[in-house]
């Protein structure tokens, strides 16, 4: 049964309301543009979870010149120099952008804003909003915003499912929504879908993260940047709770330290403690649970009594496990976080299949190179939203021709590749792990299953995982501890990580061709 087609007069559409999406909205208004949300709106965004801020230079002593050089530094090697300084300078008016759409900062009692501490960054320059829930009141205000302007169209409830391409140009997508299936013709497509965290059983993401916007930019042809670096953080709190509560960096910020179940703290030794990039504390915490210790983060000293004031979000999380952060020390574990890879996009946010951009997590925009550094995240799905609706305005809607495909893949579920992917993909890695999991993969994501597009994802990233014989910020292999003199960054598209899959020995189905 052919899908119904659902007449949006060309206008672009945007798919996925979490920060990214909704500033991309903002900044195309009034052109007319529809936003697509798979939940209802606010539910289940990966951006409401974030509790850490925005970095930005705005202390007296501190200037993007130093902001540049810290996220050159945790970027192993990796980061395009180009594209961070132009985000780091453009941060701190989208601080005051934020301030007049009506996010409430943090400030001090002489009305500045407060500035936090994070890992690896040699000046406090993080923002936050209302404590450690700095996400959930962007997305707040934001929303807020975006239910006032009448050219943005919210469609609650629907999940795109393939990007439809003629001629190698964006022409139109299928989505299903509450009425079924539909098809909607534009030639503008903003993918702002968020991270991978829903791969892994260990994530601070919503479940349904499994990297959507990669799995409809790798249908549609596009080609992919430095997809093997995966963030974990090293302190996620460790109860049954998913997806995974975060022990915000903010609290190591504060004096925080990480000590195993005898009270020894085992970063004392290492460059920055505590507060040493993130791909180092959490290979350091993973070690220590390998070798079947616990772990806990210890505010008792730092903040003691203070902790509940300073950290209200985190100690209600706490108070739910059955632990008390102003006298017990925290039980943590690393968890999925943040993909620094993704499409592969230009200074406007352009892929390489014309008519479709990427913002935010989905992107790699050439910021975060090898390891993210702390609260740059946000930042950059603020900054780069602006240019993303630049560059979409400024390109002409294009007349397509009648959608007629009536192929509509089912609802993606990841829930059966967890396990699969969670041990080759991890914190430590191995080459025959590696190959292990794409021989699983690979005919998984040739088939038209719950869990094809899911495996799509974990294929490329499993692929270029293998690729990648050196050890650089977050992929770190047993097998090849080394780190190479060059820093190389991958590329790669769904074609190319199929061929390098069957070249390790499995043939594969041909993956249906959807259009």
């Amino acid at each position: 049964m052919s899908p119904e087609t659902l007449e949006i007069g060309g206008a672009p559409v945007i798919i996925g309301a979490g920060i990214a999406g909704l500033m991309t909205a903002l900044h195309l208004a009034p052109e007319p543009v529809v936003l697509l949300s798979g939940p209802s709106l606010a539910r289940q965004a990966s951006s409401t979870f974030a509790q850490g801020g925005l970095a930005a230079s705005l202390g007296a002593d501190d200037s993007p010149h130093m902001h540049l050089a810290d996220t050159l530094a945790a970027g192993d090697g990796l980061c395009e120099e180009v594209t961070v300084r132009r985000i780091v300078e453009a941060a701190p008016e989208a601080i005051e952008k934020l301030g007049r759409l009506g996010v409430a900062f943090d400030r001090d009692p002489d009305g500045a804003l407060r500035l936090g501490l994070e890992a690896a960054h040699s000046h406090r320059r993080i923002v936050h909003a209302a404590g450690d829930a700095t996400g959930r009141e962007l997305v707040r205000a934001l929303i807020a915003t975006v239910r006032r302007t009448a050219s943005i169209t919210v469609l609650e409830n629907t999940q795109a499912r393939r990007l439809i391409v003629e001629d190698g140009r964006i022409a139109g997508l299928l989505a299903v929504g509450a009425r079924g299936a539909v098809a909607m013709s534009t030639s503008r497509v903003v993918l702002a879908t968020g991270g991978i965290g829903g791969l892994f059983c260990d994530t601070t993401n919503p479940p349904a993260a499994f990297g959507h916007g990669l799995a409809l930019a790798a249908s549609a042809g596009a080609e992919f940047a430095d997809l093997e670096f995966v963030q974990f953080h090293p302190t996620a709190l460790d109860a049954s709770r998913r997806p995974m509560p975060l022990v915000s960096e903010a609290v190591r910020g504060e004096g925080a330290m990480l000590i195993n179940e005898r009270g020894e703290r085992f970063l004392a030794d290492t460059p920055g403690g505590e507060l040493a990039p993130r791909d180092v504390v959490a290979r350091a915490v993973w070690q220590q649970l390998s070798a079947g210790h616990r772990v806990f983060l210890d505010a008792r000293q730092c903040l003691g009594p203070r902790f509940g004031k300073r950290f209200p979000a985190i100690t209600r999380l706490c108070r739910q496990a059955g632990v008390d952060p102003a006298s017990e020390p925290i039980p943590v574990r690393p968890a999925a976080h943040y993909h620094m890879g993704g499409v592969a996009v230009d200074a406007a946010g352009r892929s390489s299949v014309e008519g479709l951009w990427a913002c935010g997590e989905v992107a790699c925009t050439g910021l975060h190179g090898a390891n993210r550094l702390a609260s740059n995240s946000l930042t950059e799905a603020v900054v780069t939203a602006a240019w993303v609706a630049e560059s979409v305005a400024d390109a002409a809607p294009r007349q397509c021709r009648r959608l007629l495909s009536s192929f509509v893949p089912p609802r993606p579920d990841p829930s059966c590749l967890r396990s699969v992917v969670s041990q080759a993909l991890g914190i430590i890695r191995d080459g025959e792990t590696l190959r292990e999991a794409a021989a699983v993969l690979l005919p998984i994501g040739a088939g038209n299953t719950a869990a094809s597009d899911p495996a799509v994802v974990a294929l490329m990233i499993a692929i270029t995982a293998l690729r990648r014989e050196e050890s650089r910020g977050s992929h770190y292999r047993s097998d090849f501890p080394g780190r190479e003199a060059d820093a190389c960054p991958s590329r790669l598209t769904l074609a190319t990580a199929v061929q390098a899959a069957v070249a390790l020995g499995w043939r594969a189905p041909t993956r249906k061709q959807l259009i």
